[in-house]
């Protein structure tokens, strides 16, 4: 009977979002080509951009529209993209920065992204258990703007802790 309920209950949610129109981000991105990648771009970015548009664009849908992608880091740092754990992806709009944090492991994981203004202020965080990814986190200043992401299977056990100031661009 539990199952039942359960499985009901998951159903009529389902229903429910459909009718408002609401999707996953993997959903929304299969409906629109794949964001536009920043001339400035490096060769890993690129590369990621190329072999996983799908991962990409939802990364972009889930920051809004008109964002261009600056970077995709595979994470842990010296990873094979292809065998990565995690990717951070940073695109721009305008003057505005949103960071995503792409979960690759396939289950729930502690995640924690930060990214700040260049002299430390107007930081946005997000971190929890998560199955897909952590952010979007905005800045509205983003040159040179330090981000910080981390990863493991708890907050204390972490496979991931990167800090960078080069994900955004600096010029």
């Amino acid at each position: 009977m539990l199952k039942l309920t359960a499985a009901l209950r998951t159903a009529a949610v389902a229903a429910a979002l459909a009718t408002v129109g609401v999707a996953a981000p993997q959903a929304v991105a299969a409906q629109h080509p794949a964001p536009s990648v920043s001339a400035e771009a490096d060769a890993t970015t690129r590369a990621i951009a190329t072999s996983d548009p799908q991962a990409v664009s939802a990364a972009a849908t889930v920051c809004g529209s008109g964002y261009t992608l600056n970077k995709a880091v595979p994470l842990p740092l010296g990873t094979d993209p292809n065998l990565r754990l995690g990717t951070l992806f940073s695109y721009g709009n305008g003057g505005k920065g949103c960071a995503i944090l792409d979960n690759n492991v396939g289950k729930s994981q502690y995640m924690y992204l930060r990214v700040c203004k260049i002299d430390g202020t107007g930081c946005d965080t997000d971190s929890g258990n998560f199955s897909e990814y952590a952010g979007p986190v905005y800045v509205s200043s983003f040159a040179c703007a330090p981000v910080t992401a981390k990863m493991g299977s708890k907050s204390s056990s972490l496979y991931i802790d990167y800090t960078s100031e080069y994900v955004f661009p600096c010029g």
